[in-house]
Parts: C-alpha cells; sequence; structure tokens
C-alpha cells in the first residue's frame, strides 16, 4: 500500500473536486478515470487531512483506490492504532451498476472537510473510502446494464472482468479484488464497514434499507450495539425525510408482495454476513432503484454523513466494545457456536408503503406477472417473519484444527488472507485421537455457482485414531476470529471450504471393485452368519437398497480390506486437547490483524 504522489503546486481549487454527477444534477456518473483524477486532488486539498491510497490491481490492471480521511493526523494504519482512533471503512460499487456509494461517498467527504456535514466527525476517527471496489466492472458502461433501475444515465456491470460477484466472495476470497480488499480491511481494522448498493424488486414508496450484524448474530455486546447503531441510523434518515426499512424488502416469493418479508442473517459469502465474524460491525445499505438518481444519491449521502456522526460519537466505545468481543472469542473452546440461521414460527404484520398493483396471467410468459401503478399510494399489511434463529449450532473444538500436509499450502493461502493465526508442524505428532468428519452423503450442486460446484454434506463427528503427518496445519482456537476459523473450516458451514466444493475429490469414489468380483466376495462374506442377518435385514427394512443391485454389492465392497477408507471421509480434523508432540513452526503472530 502507498500513497500516490501529489498533484503540483497543491493549492488547488476546492471547487473542483466536484463529480461529474453533481455537474449533471446527478443525472449522470463519470467514469473510473475520474476516480483516479479526483482520489489526488483531495489529497492536494486538504494535505493534512487525506491520503490517497493504492491498495490493489484488478485483473485487468486498474489501480483500486482508497482515500483516507481524518483531522487526528492519522493517515497511517499504525498512526490510527496507537492513538486508539476508531477507522470506518466506506465502500462503494461492489455491484457497479449500483453506483450511488461513489458519488454519494465524494460529495459527503467534500462536505465532511469544509465543516458544513458532521462537524468534526473526523477530528475523532479515520475514514477509508473506496470509491468503486469492482472497477472492471465499472469500466463496463452502458445505458440498460440496470434495466430497473432510474438513473444515472450509463453505469457499470454488476460483476467483475472474470465474472464474479464480489458480494458472494467476502469468505472464499477466490477474486484479485477481495483479497486486496482483506488486505486492506486487515490493516486498518475498521470497527464498521458500510457496504453501499441499490437494491431492484417491487415498486413501492420506501426509499432505503438498513441492515447492521452483529444485531441477531455474534457477540451478545455487540448485537446489542449494533441495534443502537441501526436504530440511530434509521432515525437520522426518517429526519432527513426518507421512509427507511429496517429490513431488506425482498418478498419471500420473489414476484409477489403478499408472500411477506424474512429478516434474516446472510452468509458470510455477503459483506453483512462477514464482519460480525470478525467481531466488527457491517452495514449494509439498500437504496432502492424505482427512486431516481439524485434522490438516491441524497440519500446515501445523507447515511454515510449520519454514520460519520455516530462514530465520532460511539467510536471510541465501539472500539472497547470489539476488543473485550475479540477477547470472548477467543476463550470460546468447547462452547456452542452458532454458524447458520433460520426463521422461527413468529410473525408480525407490519404497514408497508406501496403502491395499488394487480398480479394478472400473461399471456407472453404464462405466469402471473405484477403492475403496480404509482400514482395510487397503498399501505401493504405484510407478514414479517422476524424471529431469527440458530439453525447450525457446532461446539468449538477445544484445542483448534489439522489440516493434512496433502491441502496446508492452499489453505494455508485462504486462512493467510482472512489475518488467521495458524502454525505449521515441522515434525510428525504420529498418530492421534482426533475428531473425523464422515459424510454419509454428498449432495453435488446441479450447477456452477461462481465457479464451483457446491456441496452440502450430511454426516457426523466422531473420535478416531489417525497418523498425523509433518507439515499439517494447526489452526489453534483461541484467537479472536474463532468464529471465521469455524465458518471456514466446519464442513457443514453455510460457506465453509467445504461446502465451496474445495474439498469435492474426498466425496468422490475413485476405486471400484467389479460386479463379478463382488458377486464372489459376498458369496465368501455371507459364510459369516453376522453378516448374512445384517444383509437380511436390511434387505426387510430397506426397500430402496434391496431394489439396487449396485447399493446390494456396496454392502459387501465396504467390508472388503480393499474398501478406501478415506471415502467421505473430510480431510480436516477436530483437536480438543493440545498437541503435545511434534514442534509447531510458527508462521505469524497472534494480533488481530495478523496475516501470515
Amino acid at each position: 500500500m502507498f500513497a500516490l504522489a501529489c498533484l503540483s503546486g497543491g493549492a488547488l481549487a476546492k471547487d473542483r473536486l466536484q463529480t461529474e454527477s453533481e455537474r449533471s444534477g446527478f443525472l449522470r456518473t463519470g467514469r473510473y478515470a475520474e476516480v483516479a483524477d479526483l482520489c489526488p486532488r483531495f489529497q492536494a486539498a486538504y494535505p493534512d487531512a487525506v491520503r490517497c491510497i493504492e491498495f490493489g490491481r484488478t485483473p485487468e490492471g486498474r489501480p483500486m483506490l482508497a482515500l483516507v480521511a481524518s483531522r487526528s493526523g492519522a493517515l497511517d494504519p499504525a498512526a490510527a492504532k496507537s492513538r486508539n482512533l476508531p477507522v470506518l471503512l466506506v465502500q462503494g460499487g461492489i455491484h457497479a451498476g449500483e453506483i450511488d456509494g461513489k458519488d454519494a461517498g465524494f460529495l459527503a467527504l467534500r462536505e465532511v472537510l469544509e465543516g458544513k456535514a458532521a462537524k468534526g466527525a473526523l477530528d475523532r476517527q479515520v475514514l477509508v473510502f473506496v470509491p468503486v471496489f469492482n472497477i472492471d466492472g465499472h469500466e463496463r458502461f452502458g445505458a440498460w446494464n440496470r434495466p430497473n433501475q432510474r438513473g444515472p444515465e450509463q453505469m457499470g456491470w454488476r460483476t467483475t472482468a472474470q465474472n464474479y460477484n464480489l458480494n458472494r466472495d467476502y469468505v472464499k476470497a477466490d477474486t484479485p479484488e477481495m483479497q486486496a480488499m482483506l488486505k486492506l480491511i486487515g490493516d486498518w481494522d475498521p470497527i464498521a464497514t458500510i457496504d453501499l448498493h441499490v437494491t431492484d424488486g417491487a415498486k413501492f414508496r420506501h426509499d432505503v434499507s438498513i441492515q447492521v450484524e452483529p444485531l441477531h448474530a455474534g457477540d451478545p455486546a455487540l448485537r446489542a450495539a449494533g441495534t443502537v447503531f441501526r436504530d440511530a441510523v434509521l432515525a437520522d434518515l426518517r429526519a432527513g425525510g426518507s421512509l427507511p426499512l429496517a429490513v431488506y424488502p425482498s418478498f419471500i416469493d420473489n414476484d409477489d408482495p403478499a408472500s411477506g418479508i424474512a429478516d434474516s442473517v446472510s452468509p458470510p459469502r455477503f459483506s453483512t454476513g462477514y464482519f460480525w465474524l470478525r467481531n466488527r460491525f457491517g452495514m449494509l445499505v439498500e437504496t432502492h432503484s424505482w427512486k431516481d438518481y439524485p434522490t438516491r444519491v441524497r440519500i446515501t449521502r445523507n447515511t454515510v454523513v449520519s454514520v460519520l456522526g455516530l462514530v465520532a460519537t460511539h467510536g471510541a466505545d465501539w472500539l472497547r466494545l470489539e476488543h473485550e468481543a475479540d477477547a470472548r472469542a477467543a476463550a470460546l473452546a468447547g462452547q456452542p457456536v452458532e454458524l447458520d440461521f433460520k426463521n422461527g414460527e413468529h410473525v408480525s404484520t407490519i404497514d408497508f408503503l406501496g403502491y395499488a398493483y394487480t398480479r394478472t396471467q400473461s399471456d407472453i410468459s404464462g405466469g402471473l406477472v405484477t403492475h403496480y401503478d404509482e400514482s395510487k399510494p397503498q399501505v401493504w399489511k405484510l407478514a414479517l417473519h422476524d424471529e431469527v434463529l440458530p439453525g447450525l449450532v457446532v461446539a468449538a473444538p477445544r484445542a483448534g484444527y489439522l489440516v493434512p500436509a496433502a491441502h496446508a499450502a492452499w489453505v494455508a493461502a485462504r486462512l493467510a488472507v482472512h489475518g488467521i493465526r495458524f502454525s505449521r508442524l515441522e515434525t510428525a505428532p504420529g498418530k492421534l485421537d482426533v475428531g473425523v468428519f464422515r459424510a454419509s452423503k454428498a449432495s453435488f450442486g446441479a450447477q456452477s455457482v461462481e465457479g464451483h460446484q457446491r456441496v452440502a454434506l450430511e454426516g457426523s463427528w466422531s473420535v478416531e485414531h489417525r497418523d498425523i503427518g509433518a507439515g499439517a496445519l494447526l489452526v489453534p482456537i483461541d484467537q479472536p476470529r474463532a468464529r471465521l476459523v469455524m465458518s471456514l473450516l466446519e464442513p457443514q458451514a453455510p460457506d465453509s471450504l467445504a461446502a465451496w466444493g474445495e474439498f469435492n475429490n474426498a466425496f468422490e469414489q475413485k476405486e471400484y471393485m467389479e460386479a463379478y468380483v463382488a458377486e464372489d466376495v459376498a458369496r465368501e462374506q455371507l459364510k459369516d452368519p453376522a453378516v448374512k442377518a445384517a444383509f437380511d435385514r436390511r434387505l426387510r427394512e430397506d426397500a430402496a437398497f434391496a431394489a439396487s443391485p449396485s447399493a446390494r454389492l456396496e454392502f459387501f465392497a465396504r467390508r472388503h480390506p480393499s474398501w478406501d477408507e478415506r471415502f467421505m471421509l473430510y480431510p480436516v480434523v477436530r483437536l480438543e486437547s493440545p498437541i503435545t508432540t511434534g514442534a509447531a513452526g510458527a508462521t505469524g503472530g497472534s494480533g488481530p490483524t495478523h496475516t501470515p
């Protein structure tokens, strides 16, 4: 990471900090060249308060730029940490067609620096503003890239040049862009990351939604603070004339408002599902696509200003709460940890500000289609499924996880990008009692998702005495990001490495016994009365088994010495006791933001 050179002179007129959006009356948005121009211009205009930094390069070679702003003099991570200053990360353009955040962020930053908004807020915090995250997608410019969105006249594309959706990449971190972003996050350790979007879907009068985690998930003390954070932003937006929502306005049946809305916790592929695993706040801001661009930019600007003011007021307390949460997370060994969530049975009825609509049979698609009449406002009585309950709950291992040497290199790279602490065993500890997960069923996805074939695993953990070789990774559970460790390494977690198909080879049978050989093996095994009794019982009780020649032969193949005992065995094991043999070669320190 390095600062870009300032423009010569340093006495640049501040009125040259306007965006193309602002000059056009918020009808247009500028190309990425404007960001590359404005970033050093802000630094030149405010040399004591702004730094323009490059934190990565996109696959197409474009610089990933951020503006660091503070009146405290702390314009680098070390200074911010030494002064115990809260850092706020505001991220625009992860979906580059939804570009409100870029133009609103520049506007808010200029007004705050000028003292016209959030006065004094930058004295008590550091703002890291990323105008555009998906830069290559931003430059795939077109007038109809978002056909269900009112403005700007042209905009970028949802996905990257490699066709990745960055807001599905936080935990798996496939892309160079996400790896650079996670490095930026690791360097600065922001107390909150604000992810600026534009939702689409139905037509209604609400103009923005705000979701925050921790609120339903994560550390209990942070949940309480997250509720205060969200509610304060909602109050500020109402005071500014908005009609905000505290839930994501996506109907259970996509095109039917009568189906209601469900509150939820997003899995960690999404921004708001990721940061609570690090004991930090994540906020998802979604303006509504059917509002015009000037309205959306104004609301996004108001949100950024509100958050800046709240961080200035509460940031020191939130920083303390987060550090305390880090300590509690490092002591989760043996405790139940929530890794996924579901809705309970409780349903409320809410007043939702919509329009009159009809649902009629289409002679084009043959399905029901919804038509909205924006001249007729209505109040919809909607069902809100507002009870969010734990789904998958797993007891944290008492010591940690071991990743075998065969997978150590690539898993280490994935852990490192998240700043997770691990070490490498230099000598073999030999036979250990470890927790192993054997899958009883692996259901592979029928189509590619983000370039992966996902898999859902059924099975359970048990204790086995297994040989552990040198070169294995030891991932201790006693670290601040223990929840993130479990989200990556627990095979049934929704966005684990296993769920994204990274261990699919373990669930593919590679060796087979020909049927004619299995017939002979079966007849030999049936001489054992216990085997025969088990086979007969299975025939009586399992009709599907009885009707399947291959399943019947597999019954005997599994009992033969040639059966692959590693088939359906998840390679990563759990440790309930510390390793006392085999020296561990440390890969890095234990600080909460360390990247090994």
